[in-house]
């Protein structure tokens, strides 16, 4: 089965779409900082990311895409990422490129593969993840 990295400062969170991948058979691997995930990537060899976008001292989510995205290592540096973010419920900014005058396209935006709005619902975030792996 598929092996997905959950990466969220908040430990409800975590456990919580922990249980909701384990009871579909999915292998978790944890982390809840940006340095956490990038040696998980590593140790893990997740087959995708969800991936929260505000953690402790801002938007470090959009960082830590970044960094993965420059991984030297062709295999985890490809992985799909799903970005979970609350920051609707705190502004009006969206990030969704859906939602702008046009400009970007799925992935020129962010590259990223996916966004799901917290609080997440674990029916959206298992067919989110069974659409990205296909």
């Amino acid at each position: 089965m598929s092996k997905i990295l959950l990466v969220d400062d908040e430990v409800n969170v975590l456990r919580t779409l922990e249980l909701t991948l384990q009871h579909k058979g999915y292998e978790v691997c944890k982390a809840q900082s940006p340095d956490e995930a990038l040696a998980a990537m590593a140790e893990c060899r997740p087959d995708l990311v969800v991936l929260d976008v505000m953690m402790p001292s801002g938007t470090e989510g959009f960082q830590t895409v970044w960094r993965i995205r420059q991984l030297e290592d062709a295999a985890l540096k490809d992985v799909p990422v799903l970005m979970a973010t609350g920051i609707h419920e705190h502004t009006e900014m969206r990030f969704y490129p859906e939602q702008t005058d046009g400009t970007y396209q799925p992935g020129e935006f962010l590259p990223i593969q996916g966004w799901l709005d917290k609080p997440v619902k674990p029916q959206e975030l298992l067919d989110k993840i069974k659409e990205l792996l296909g």
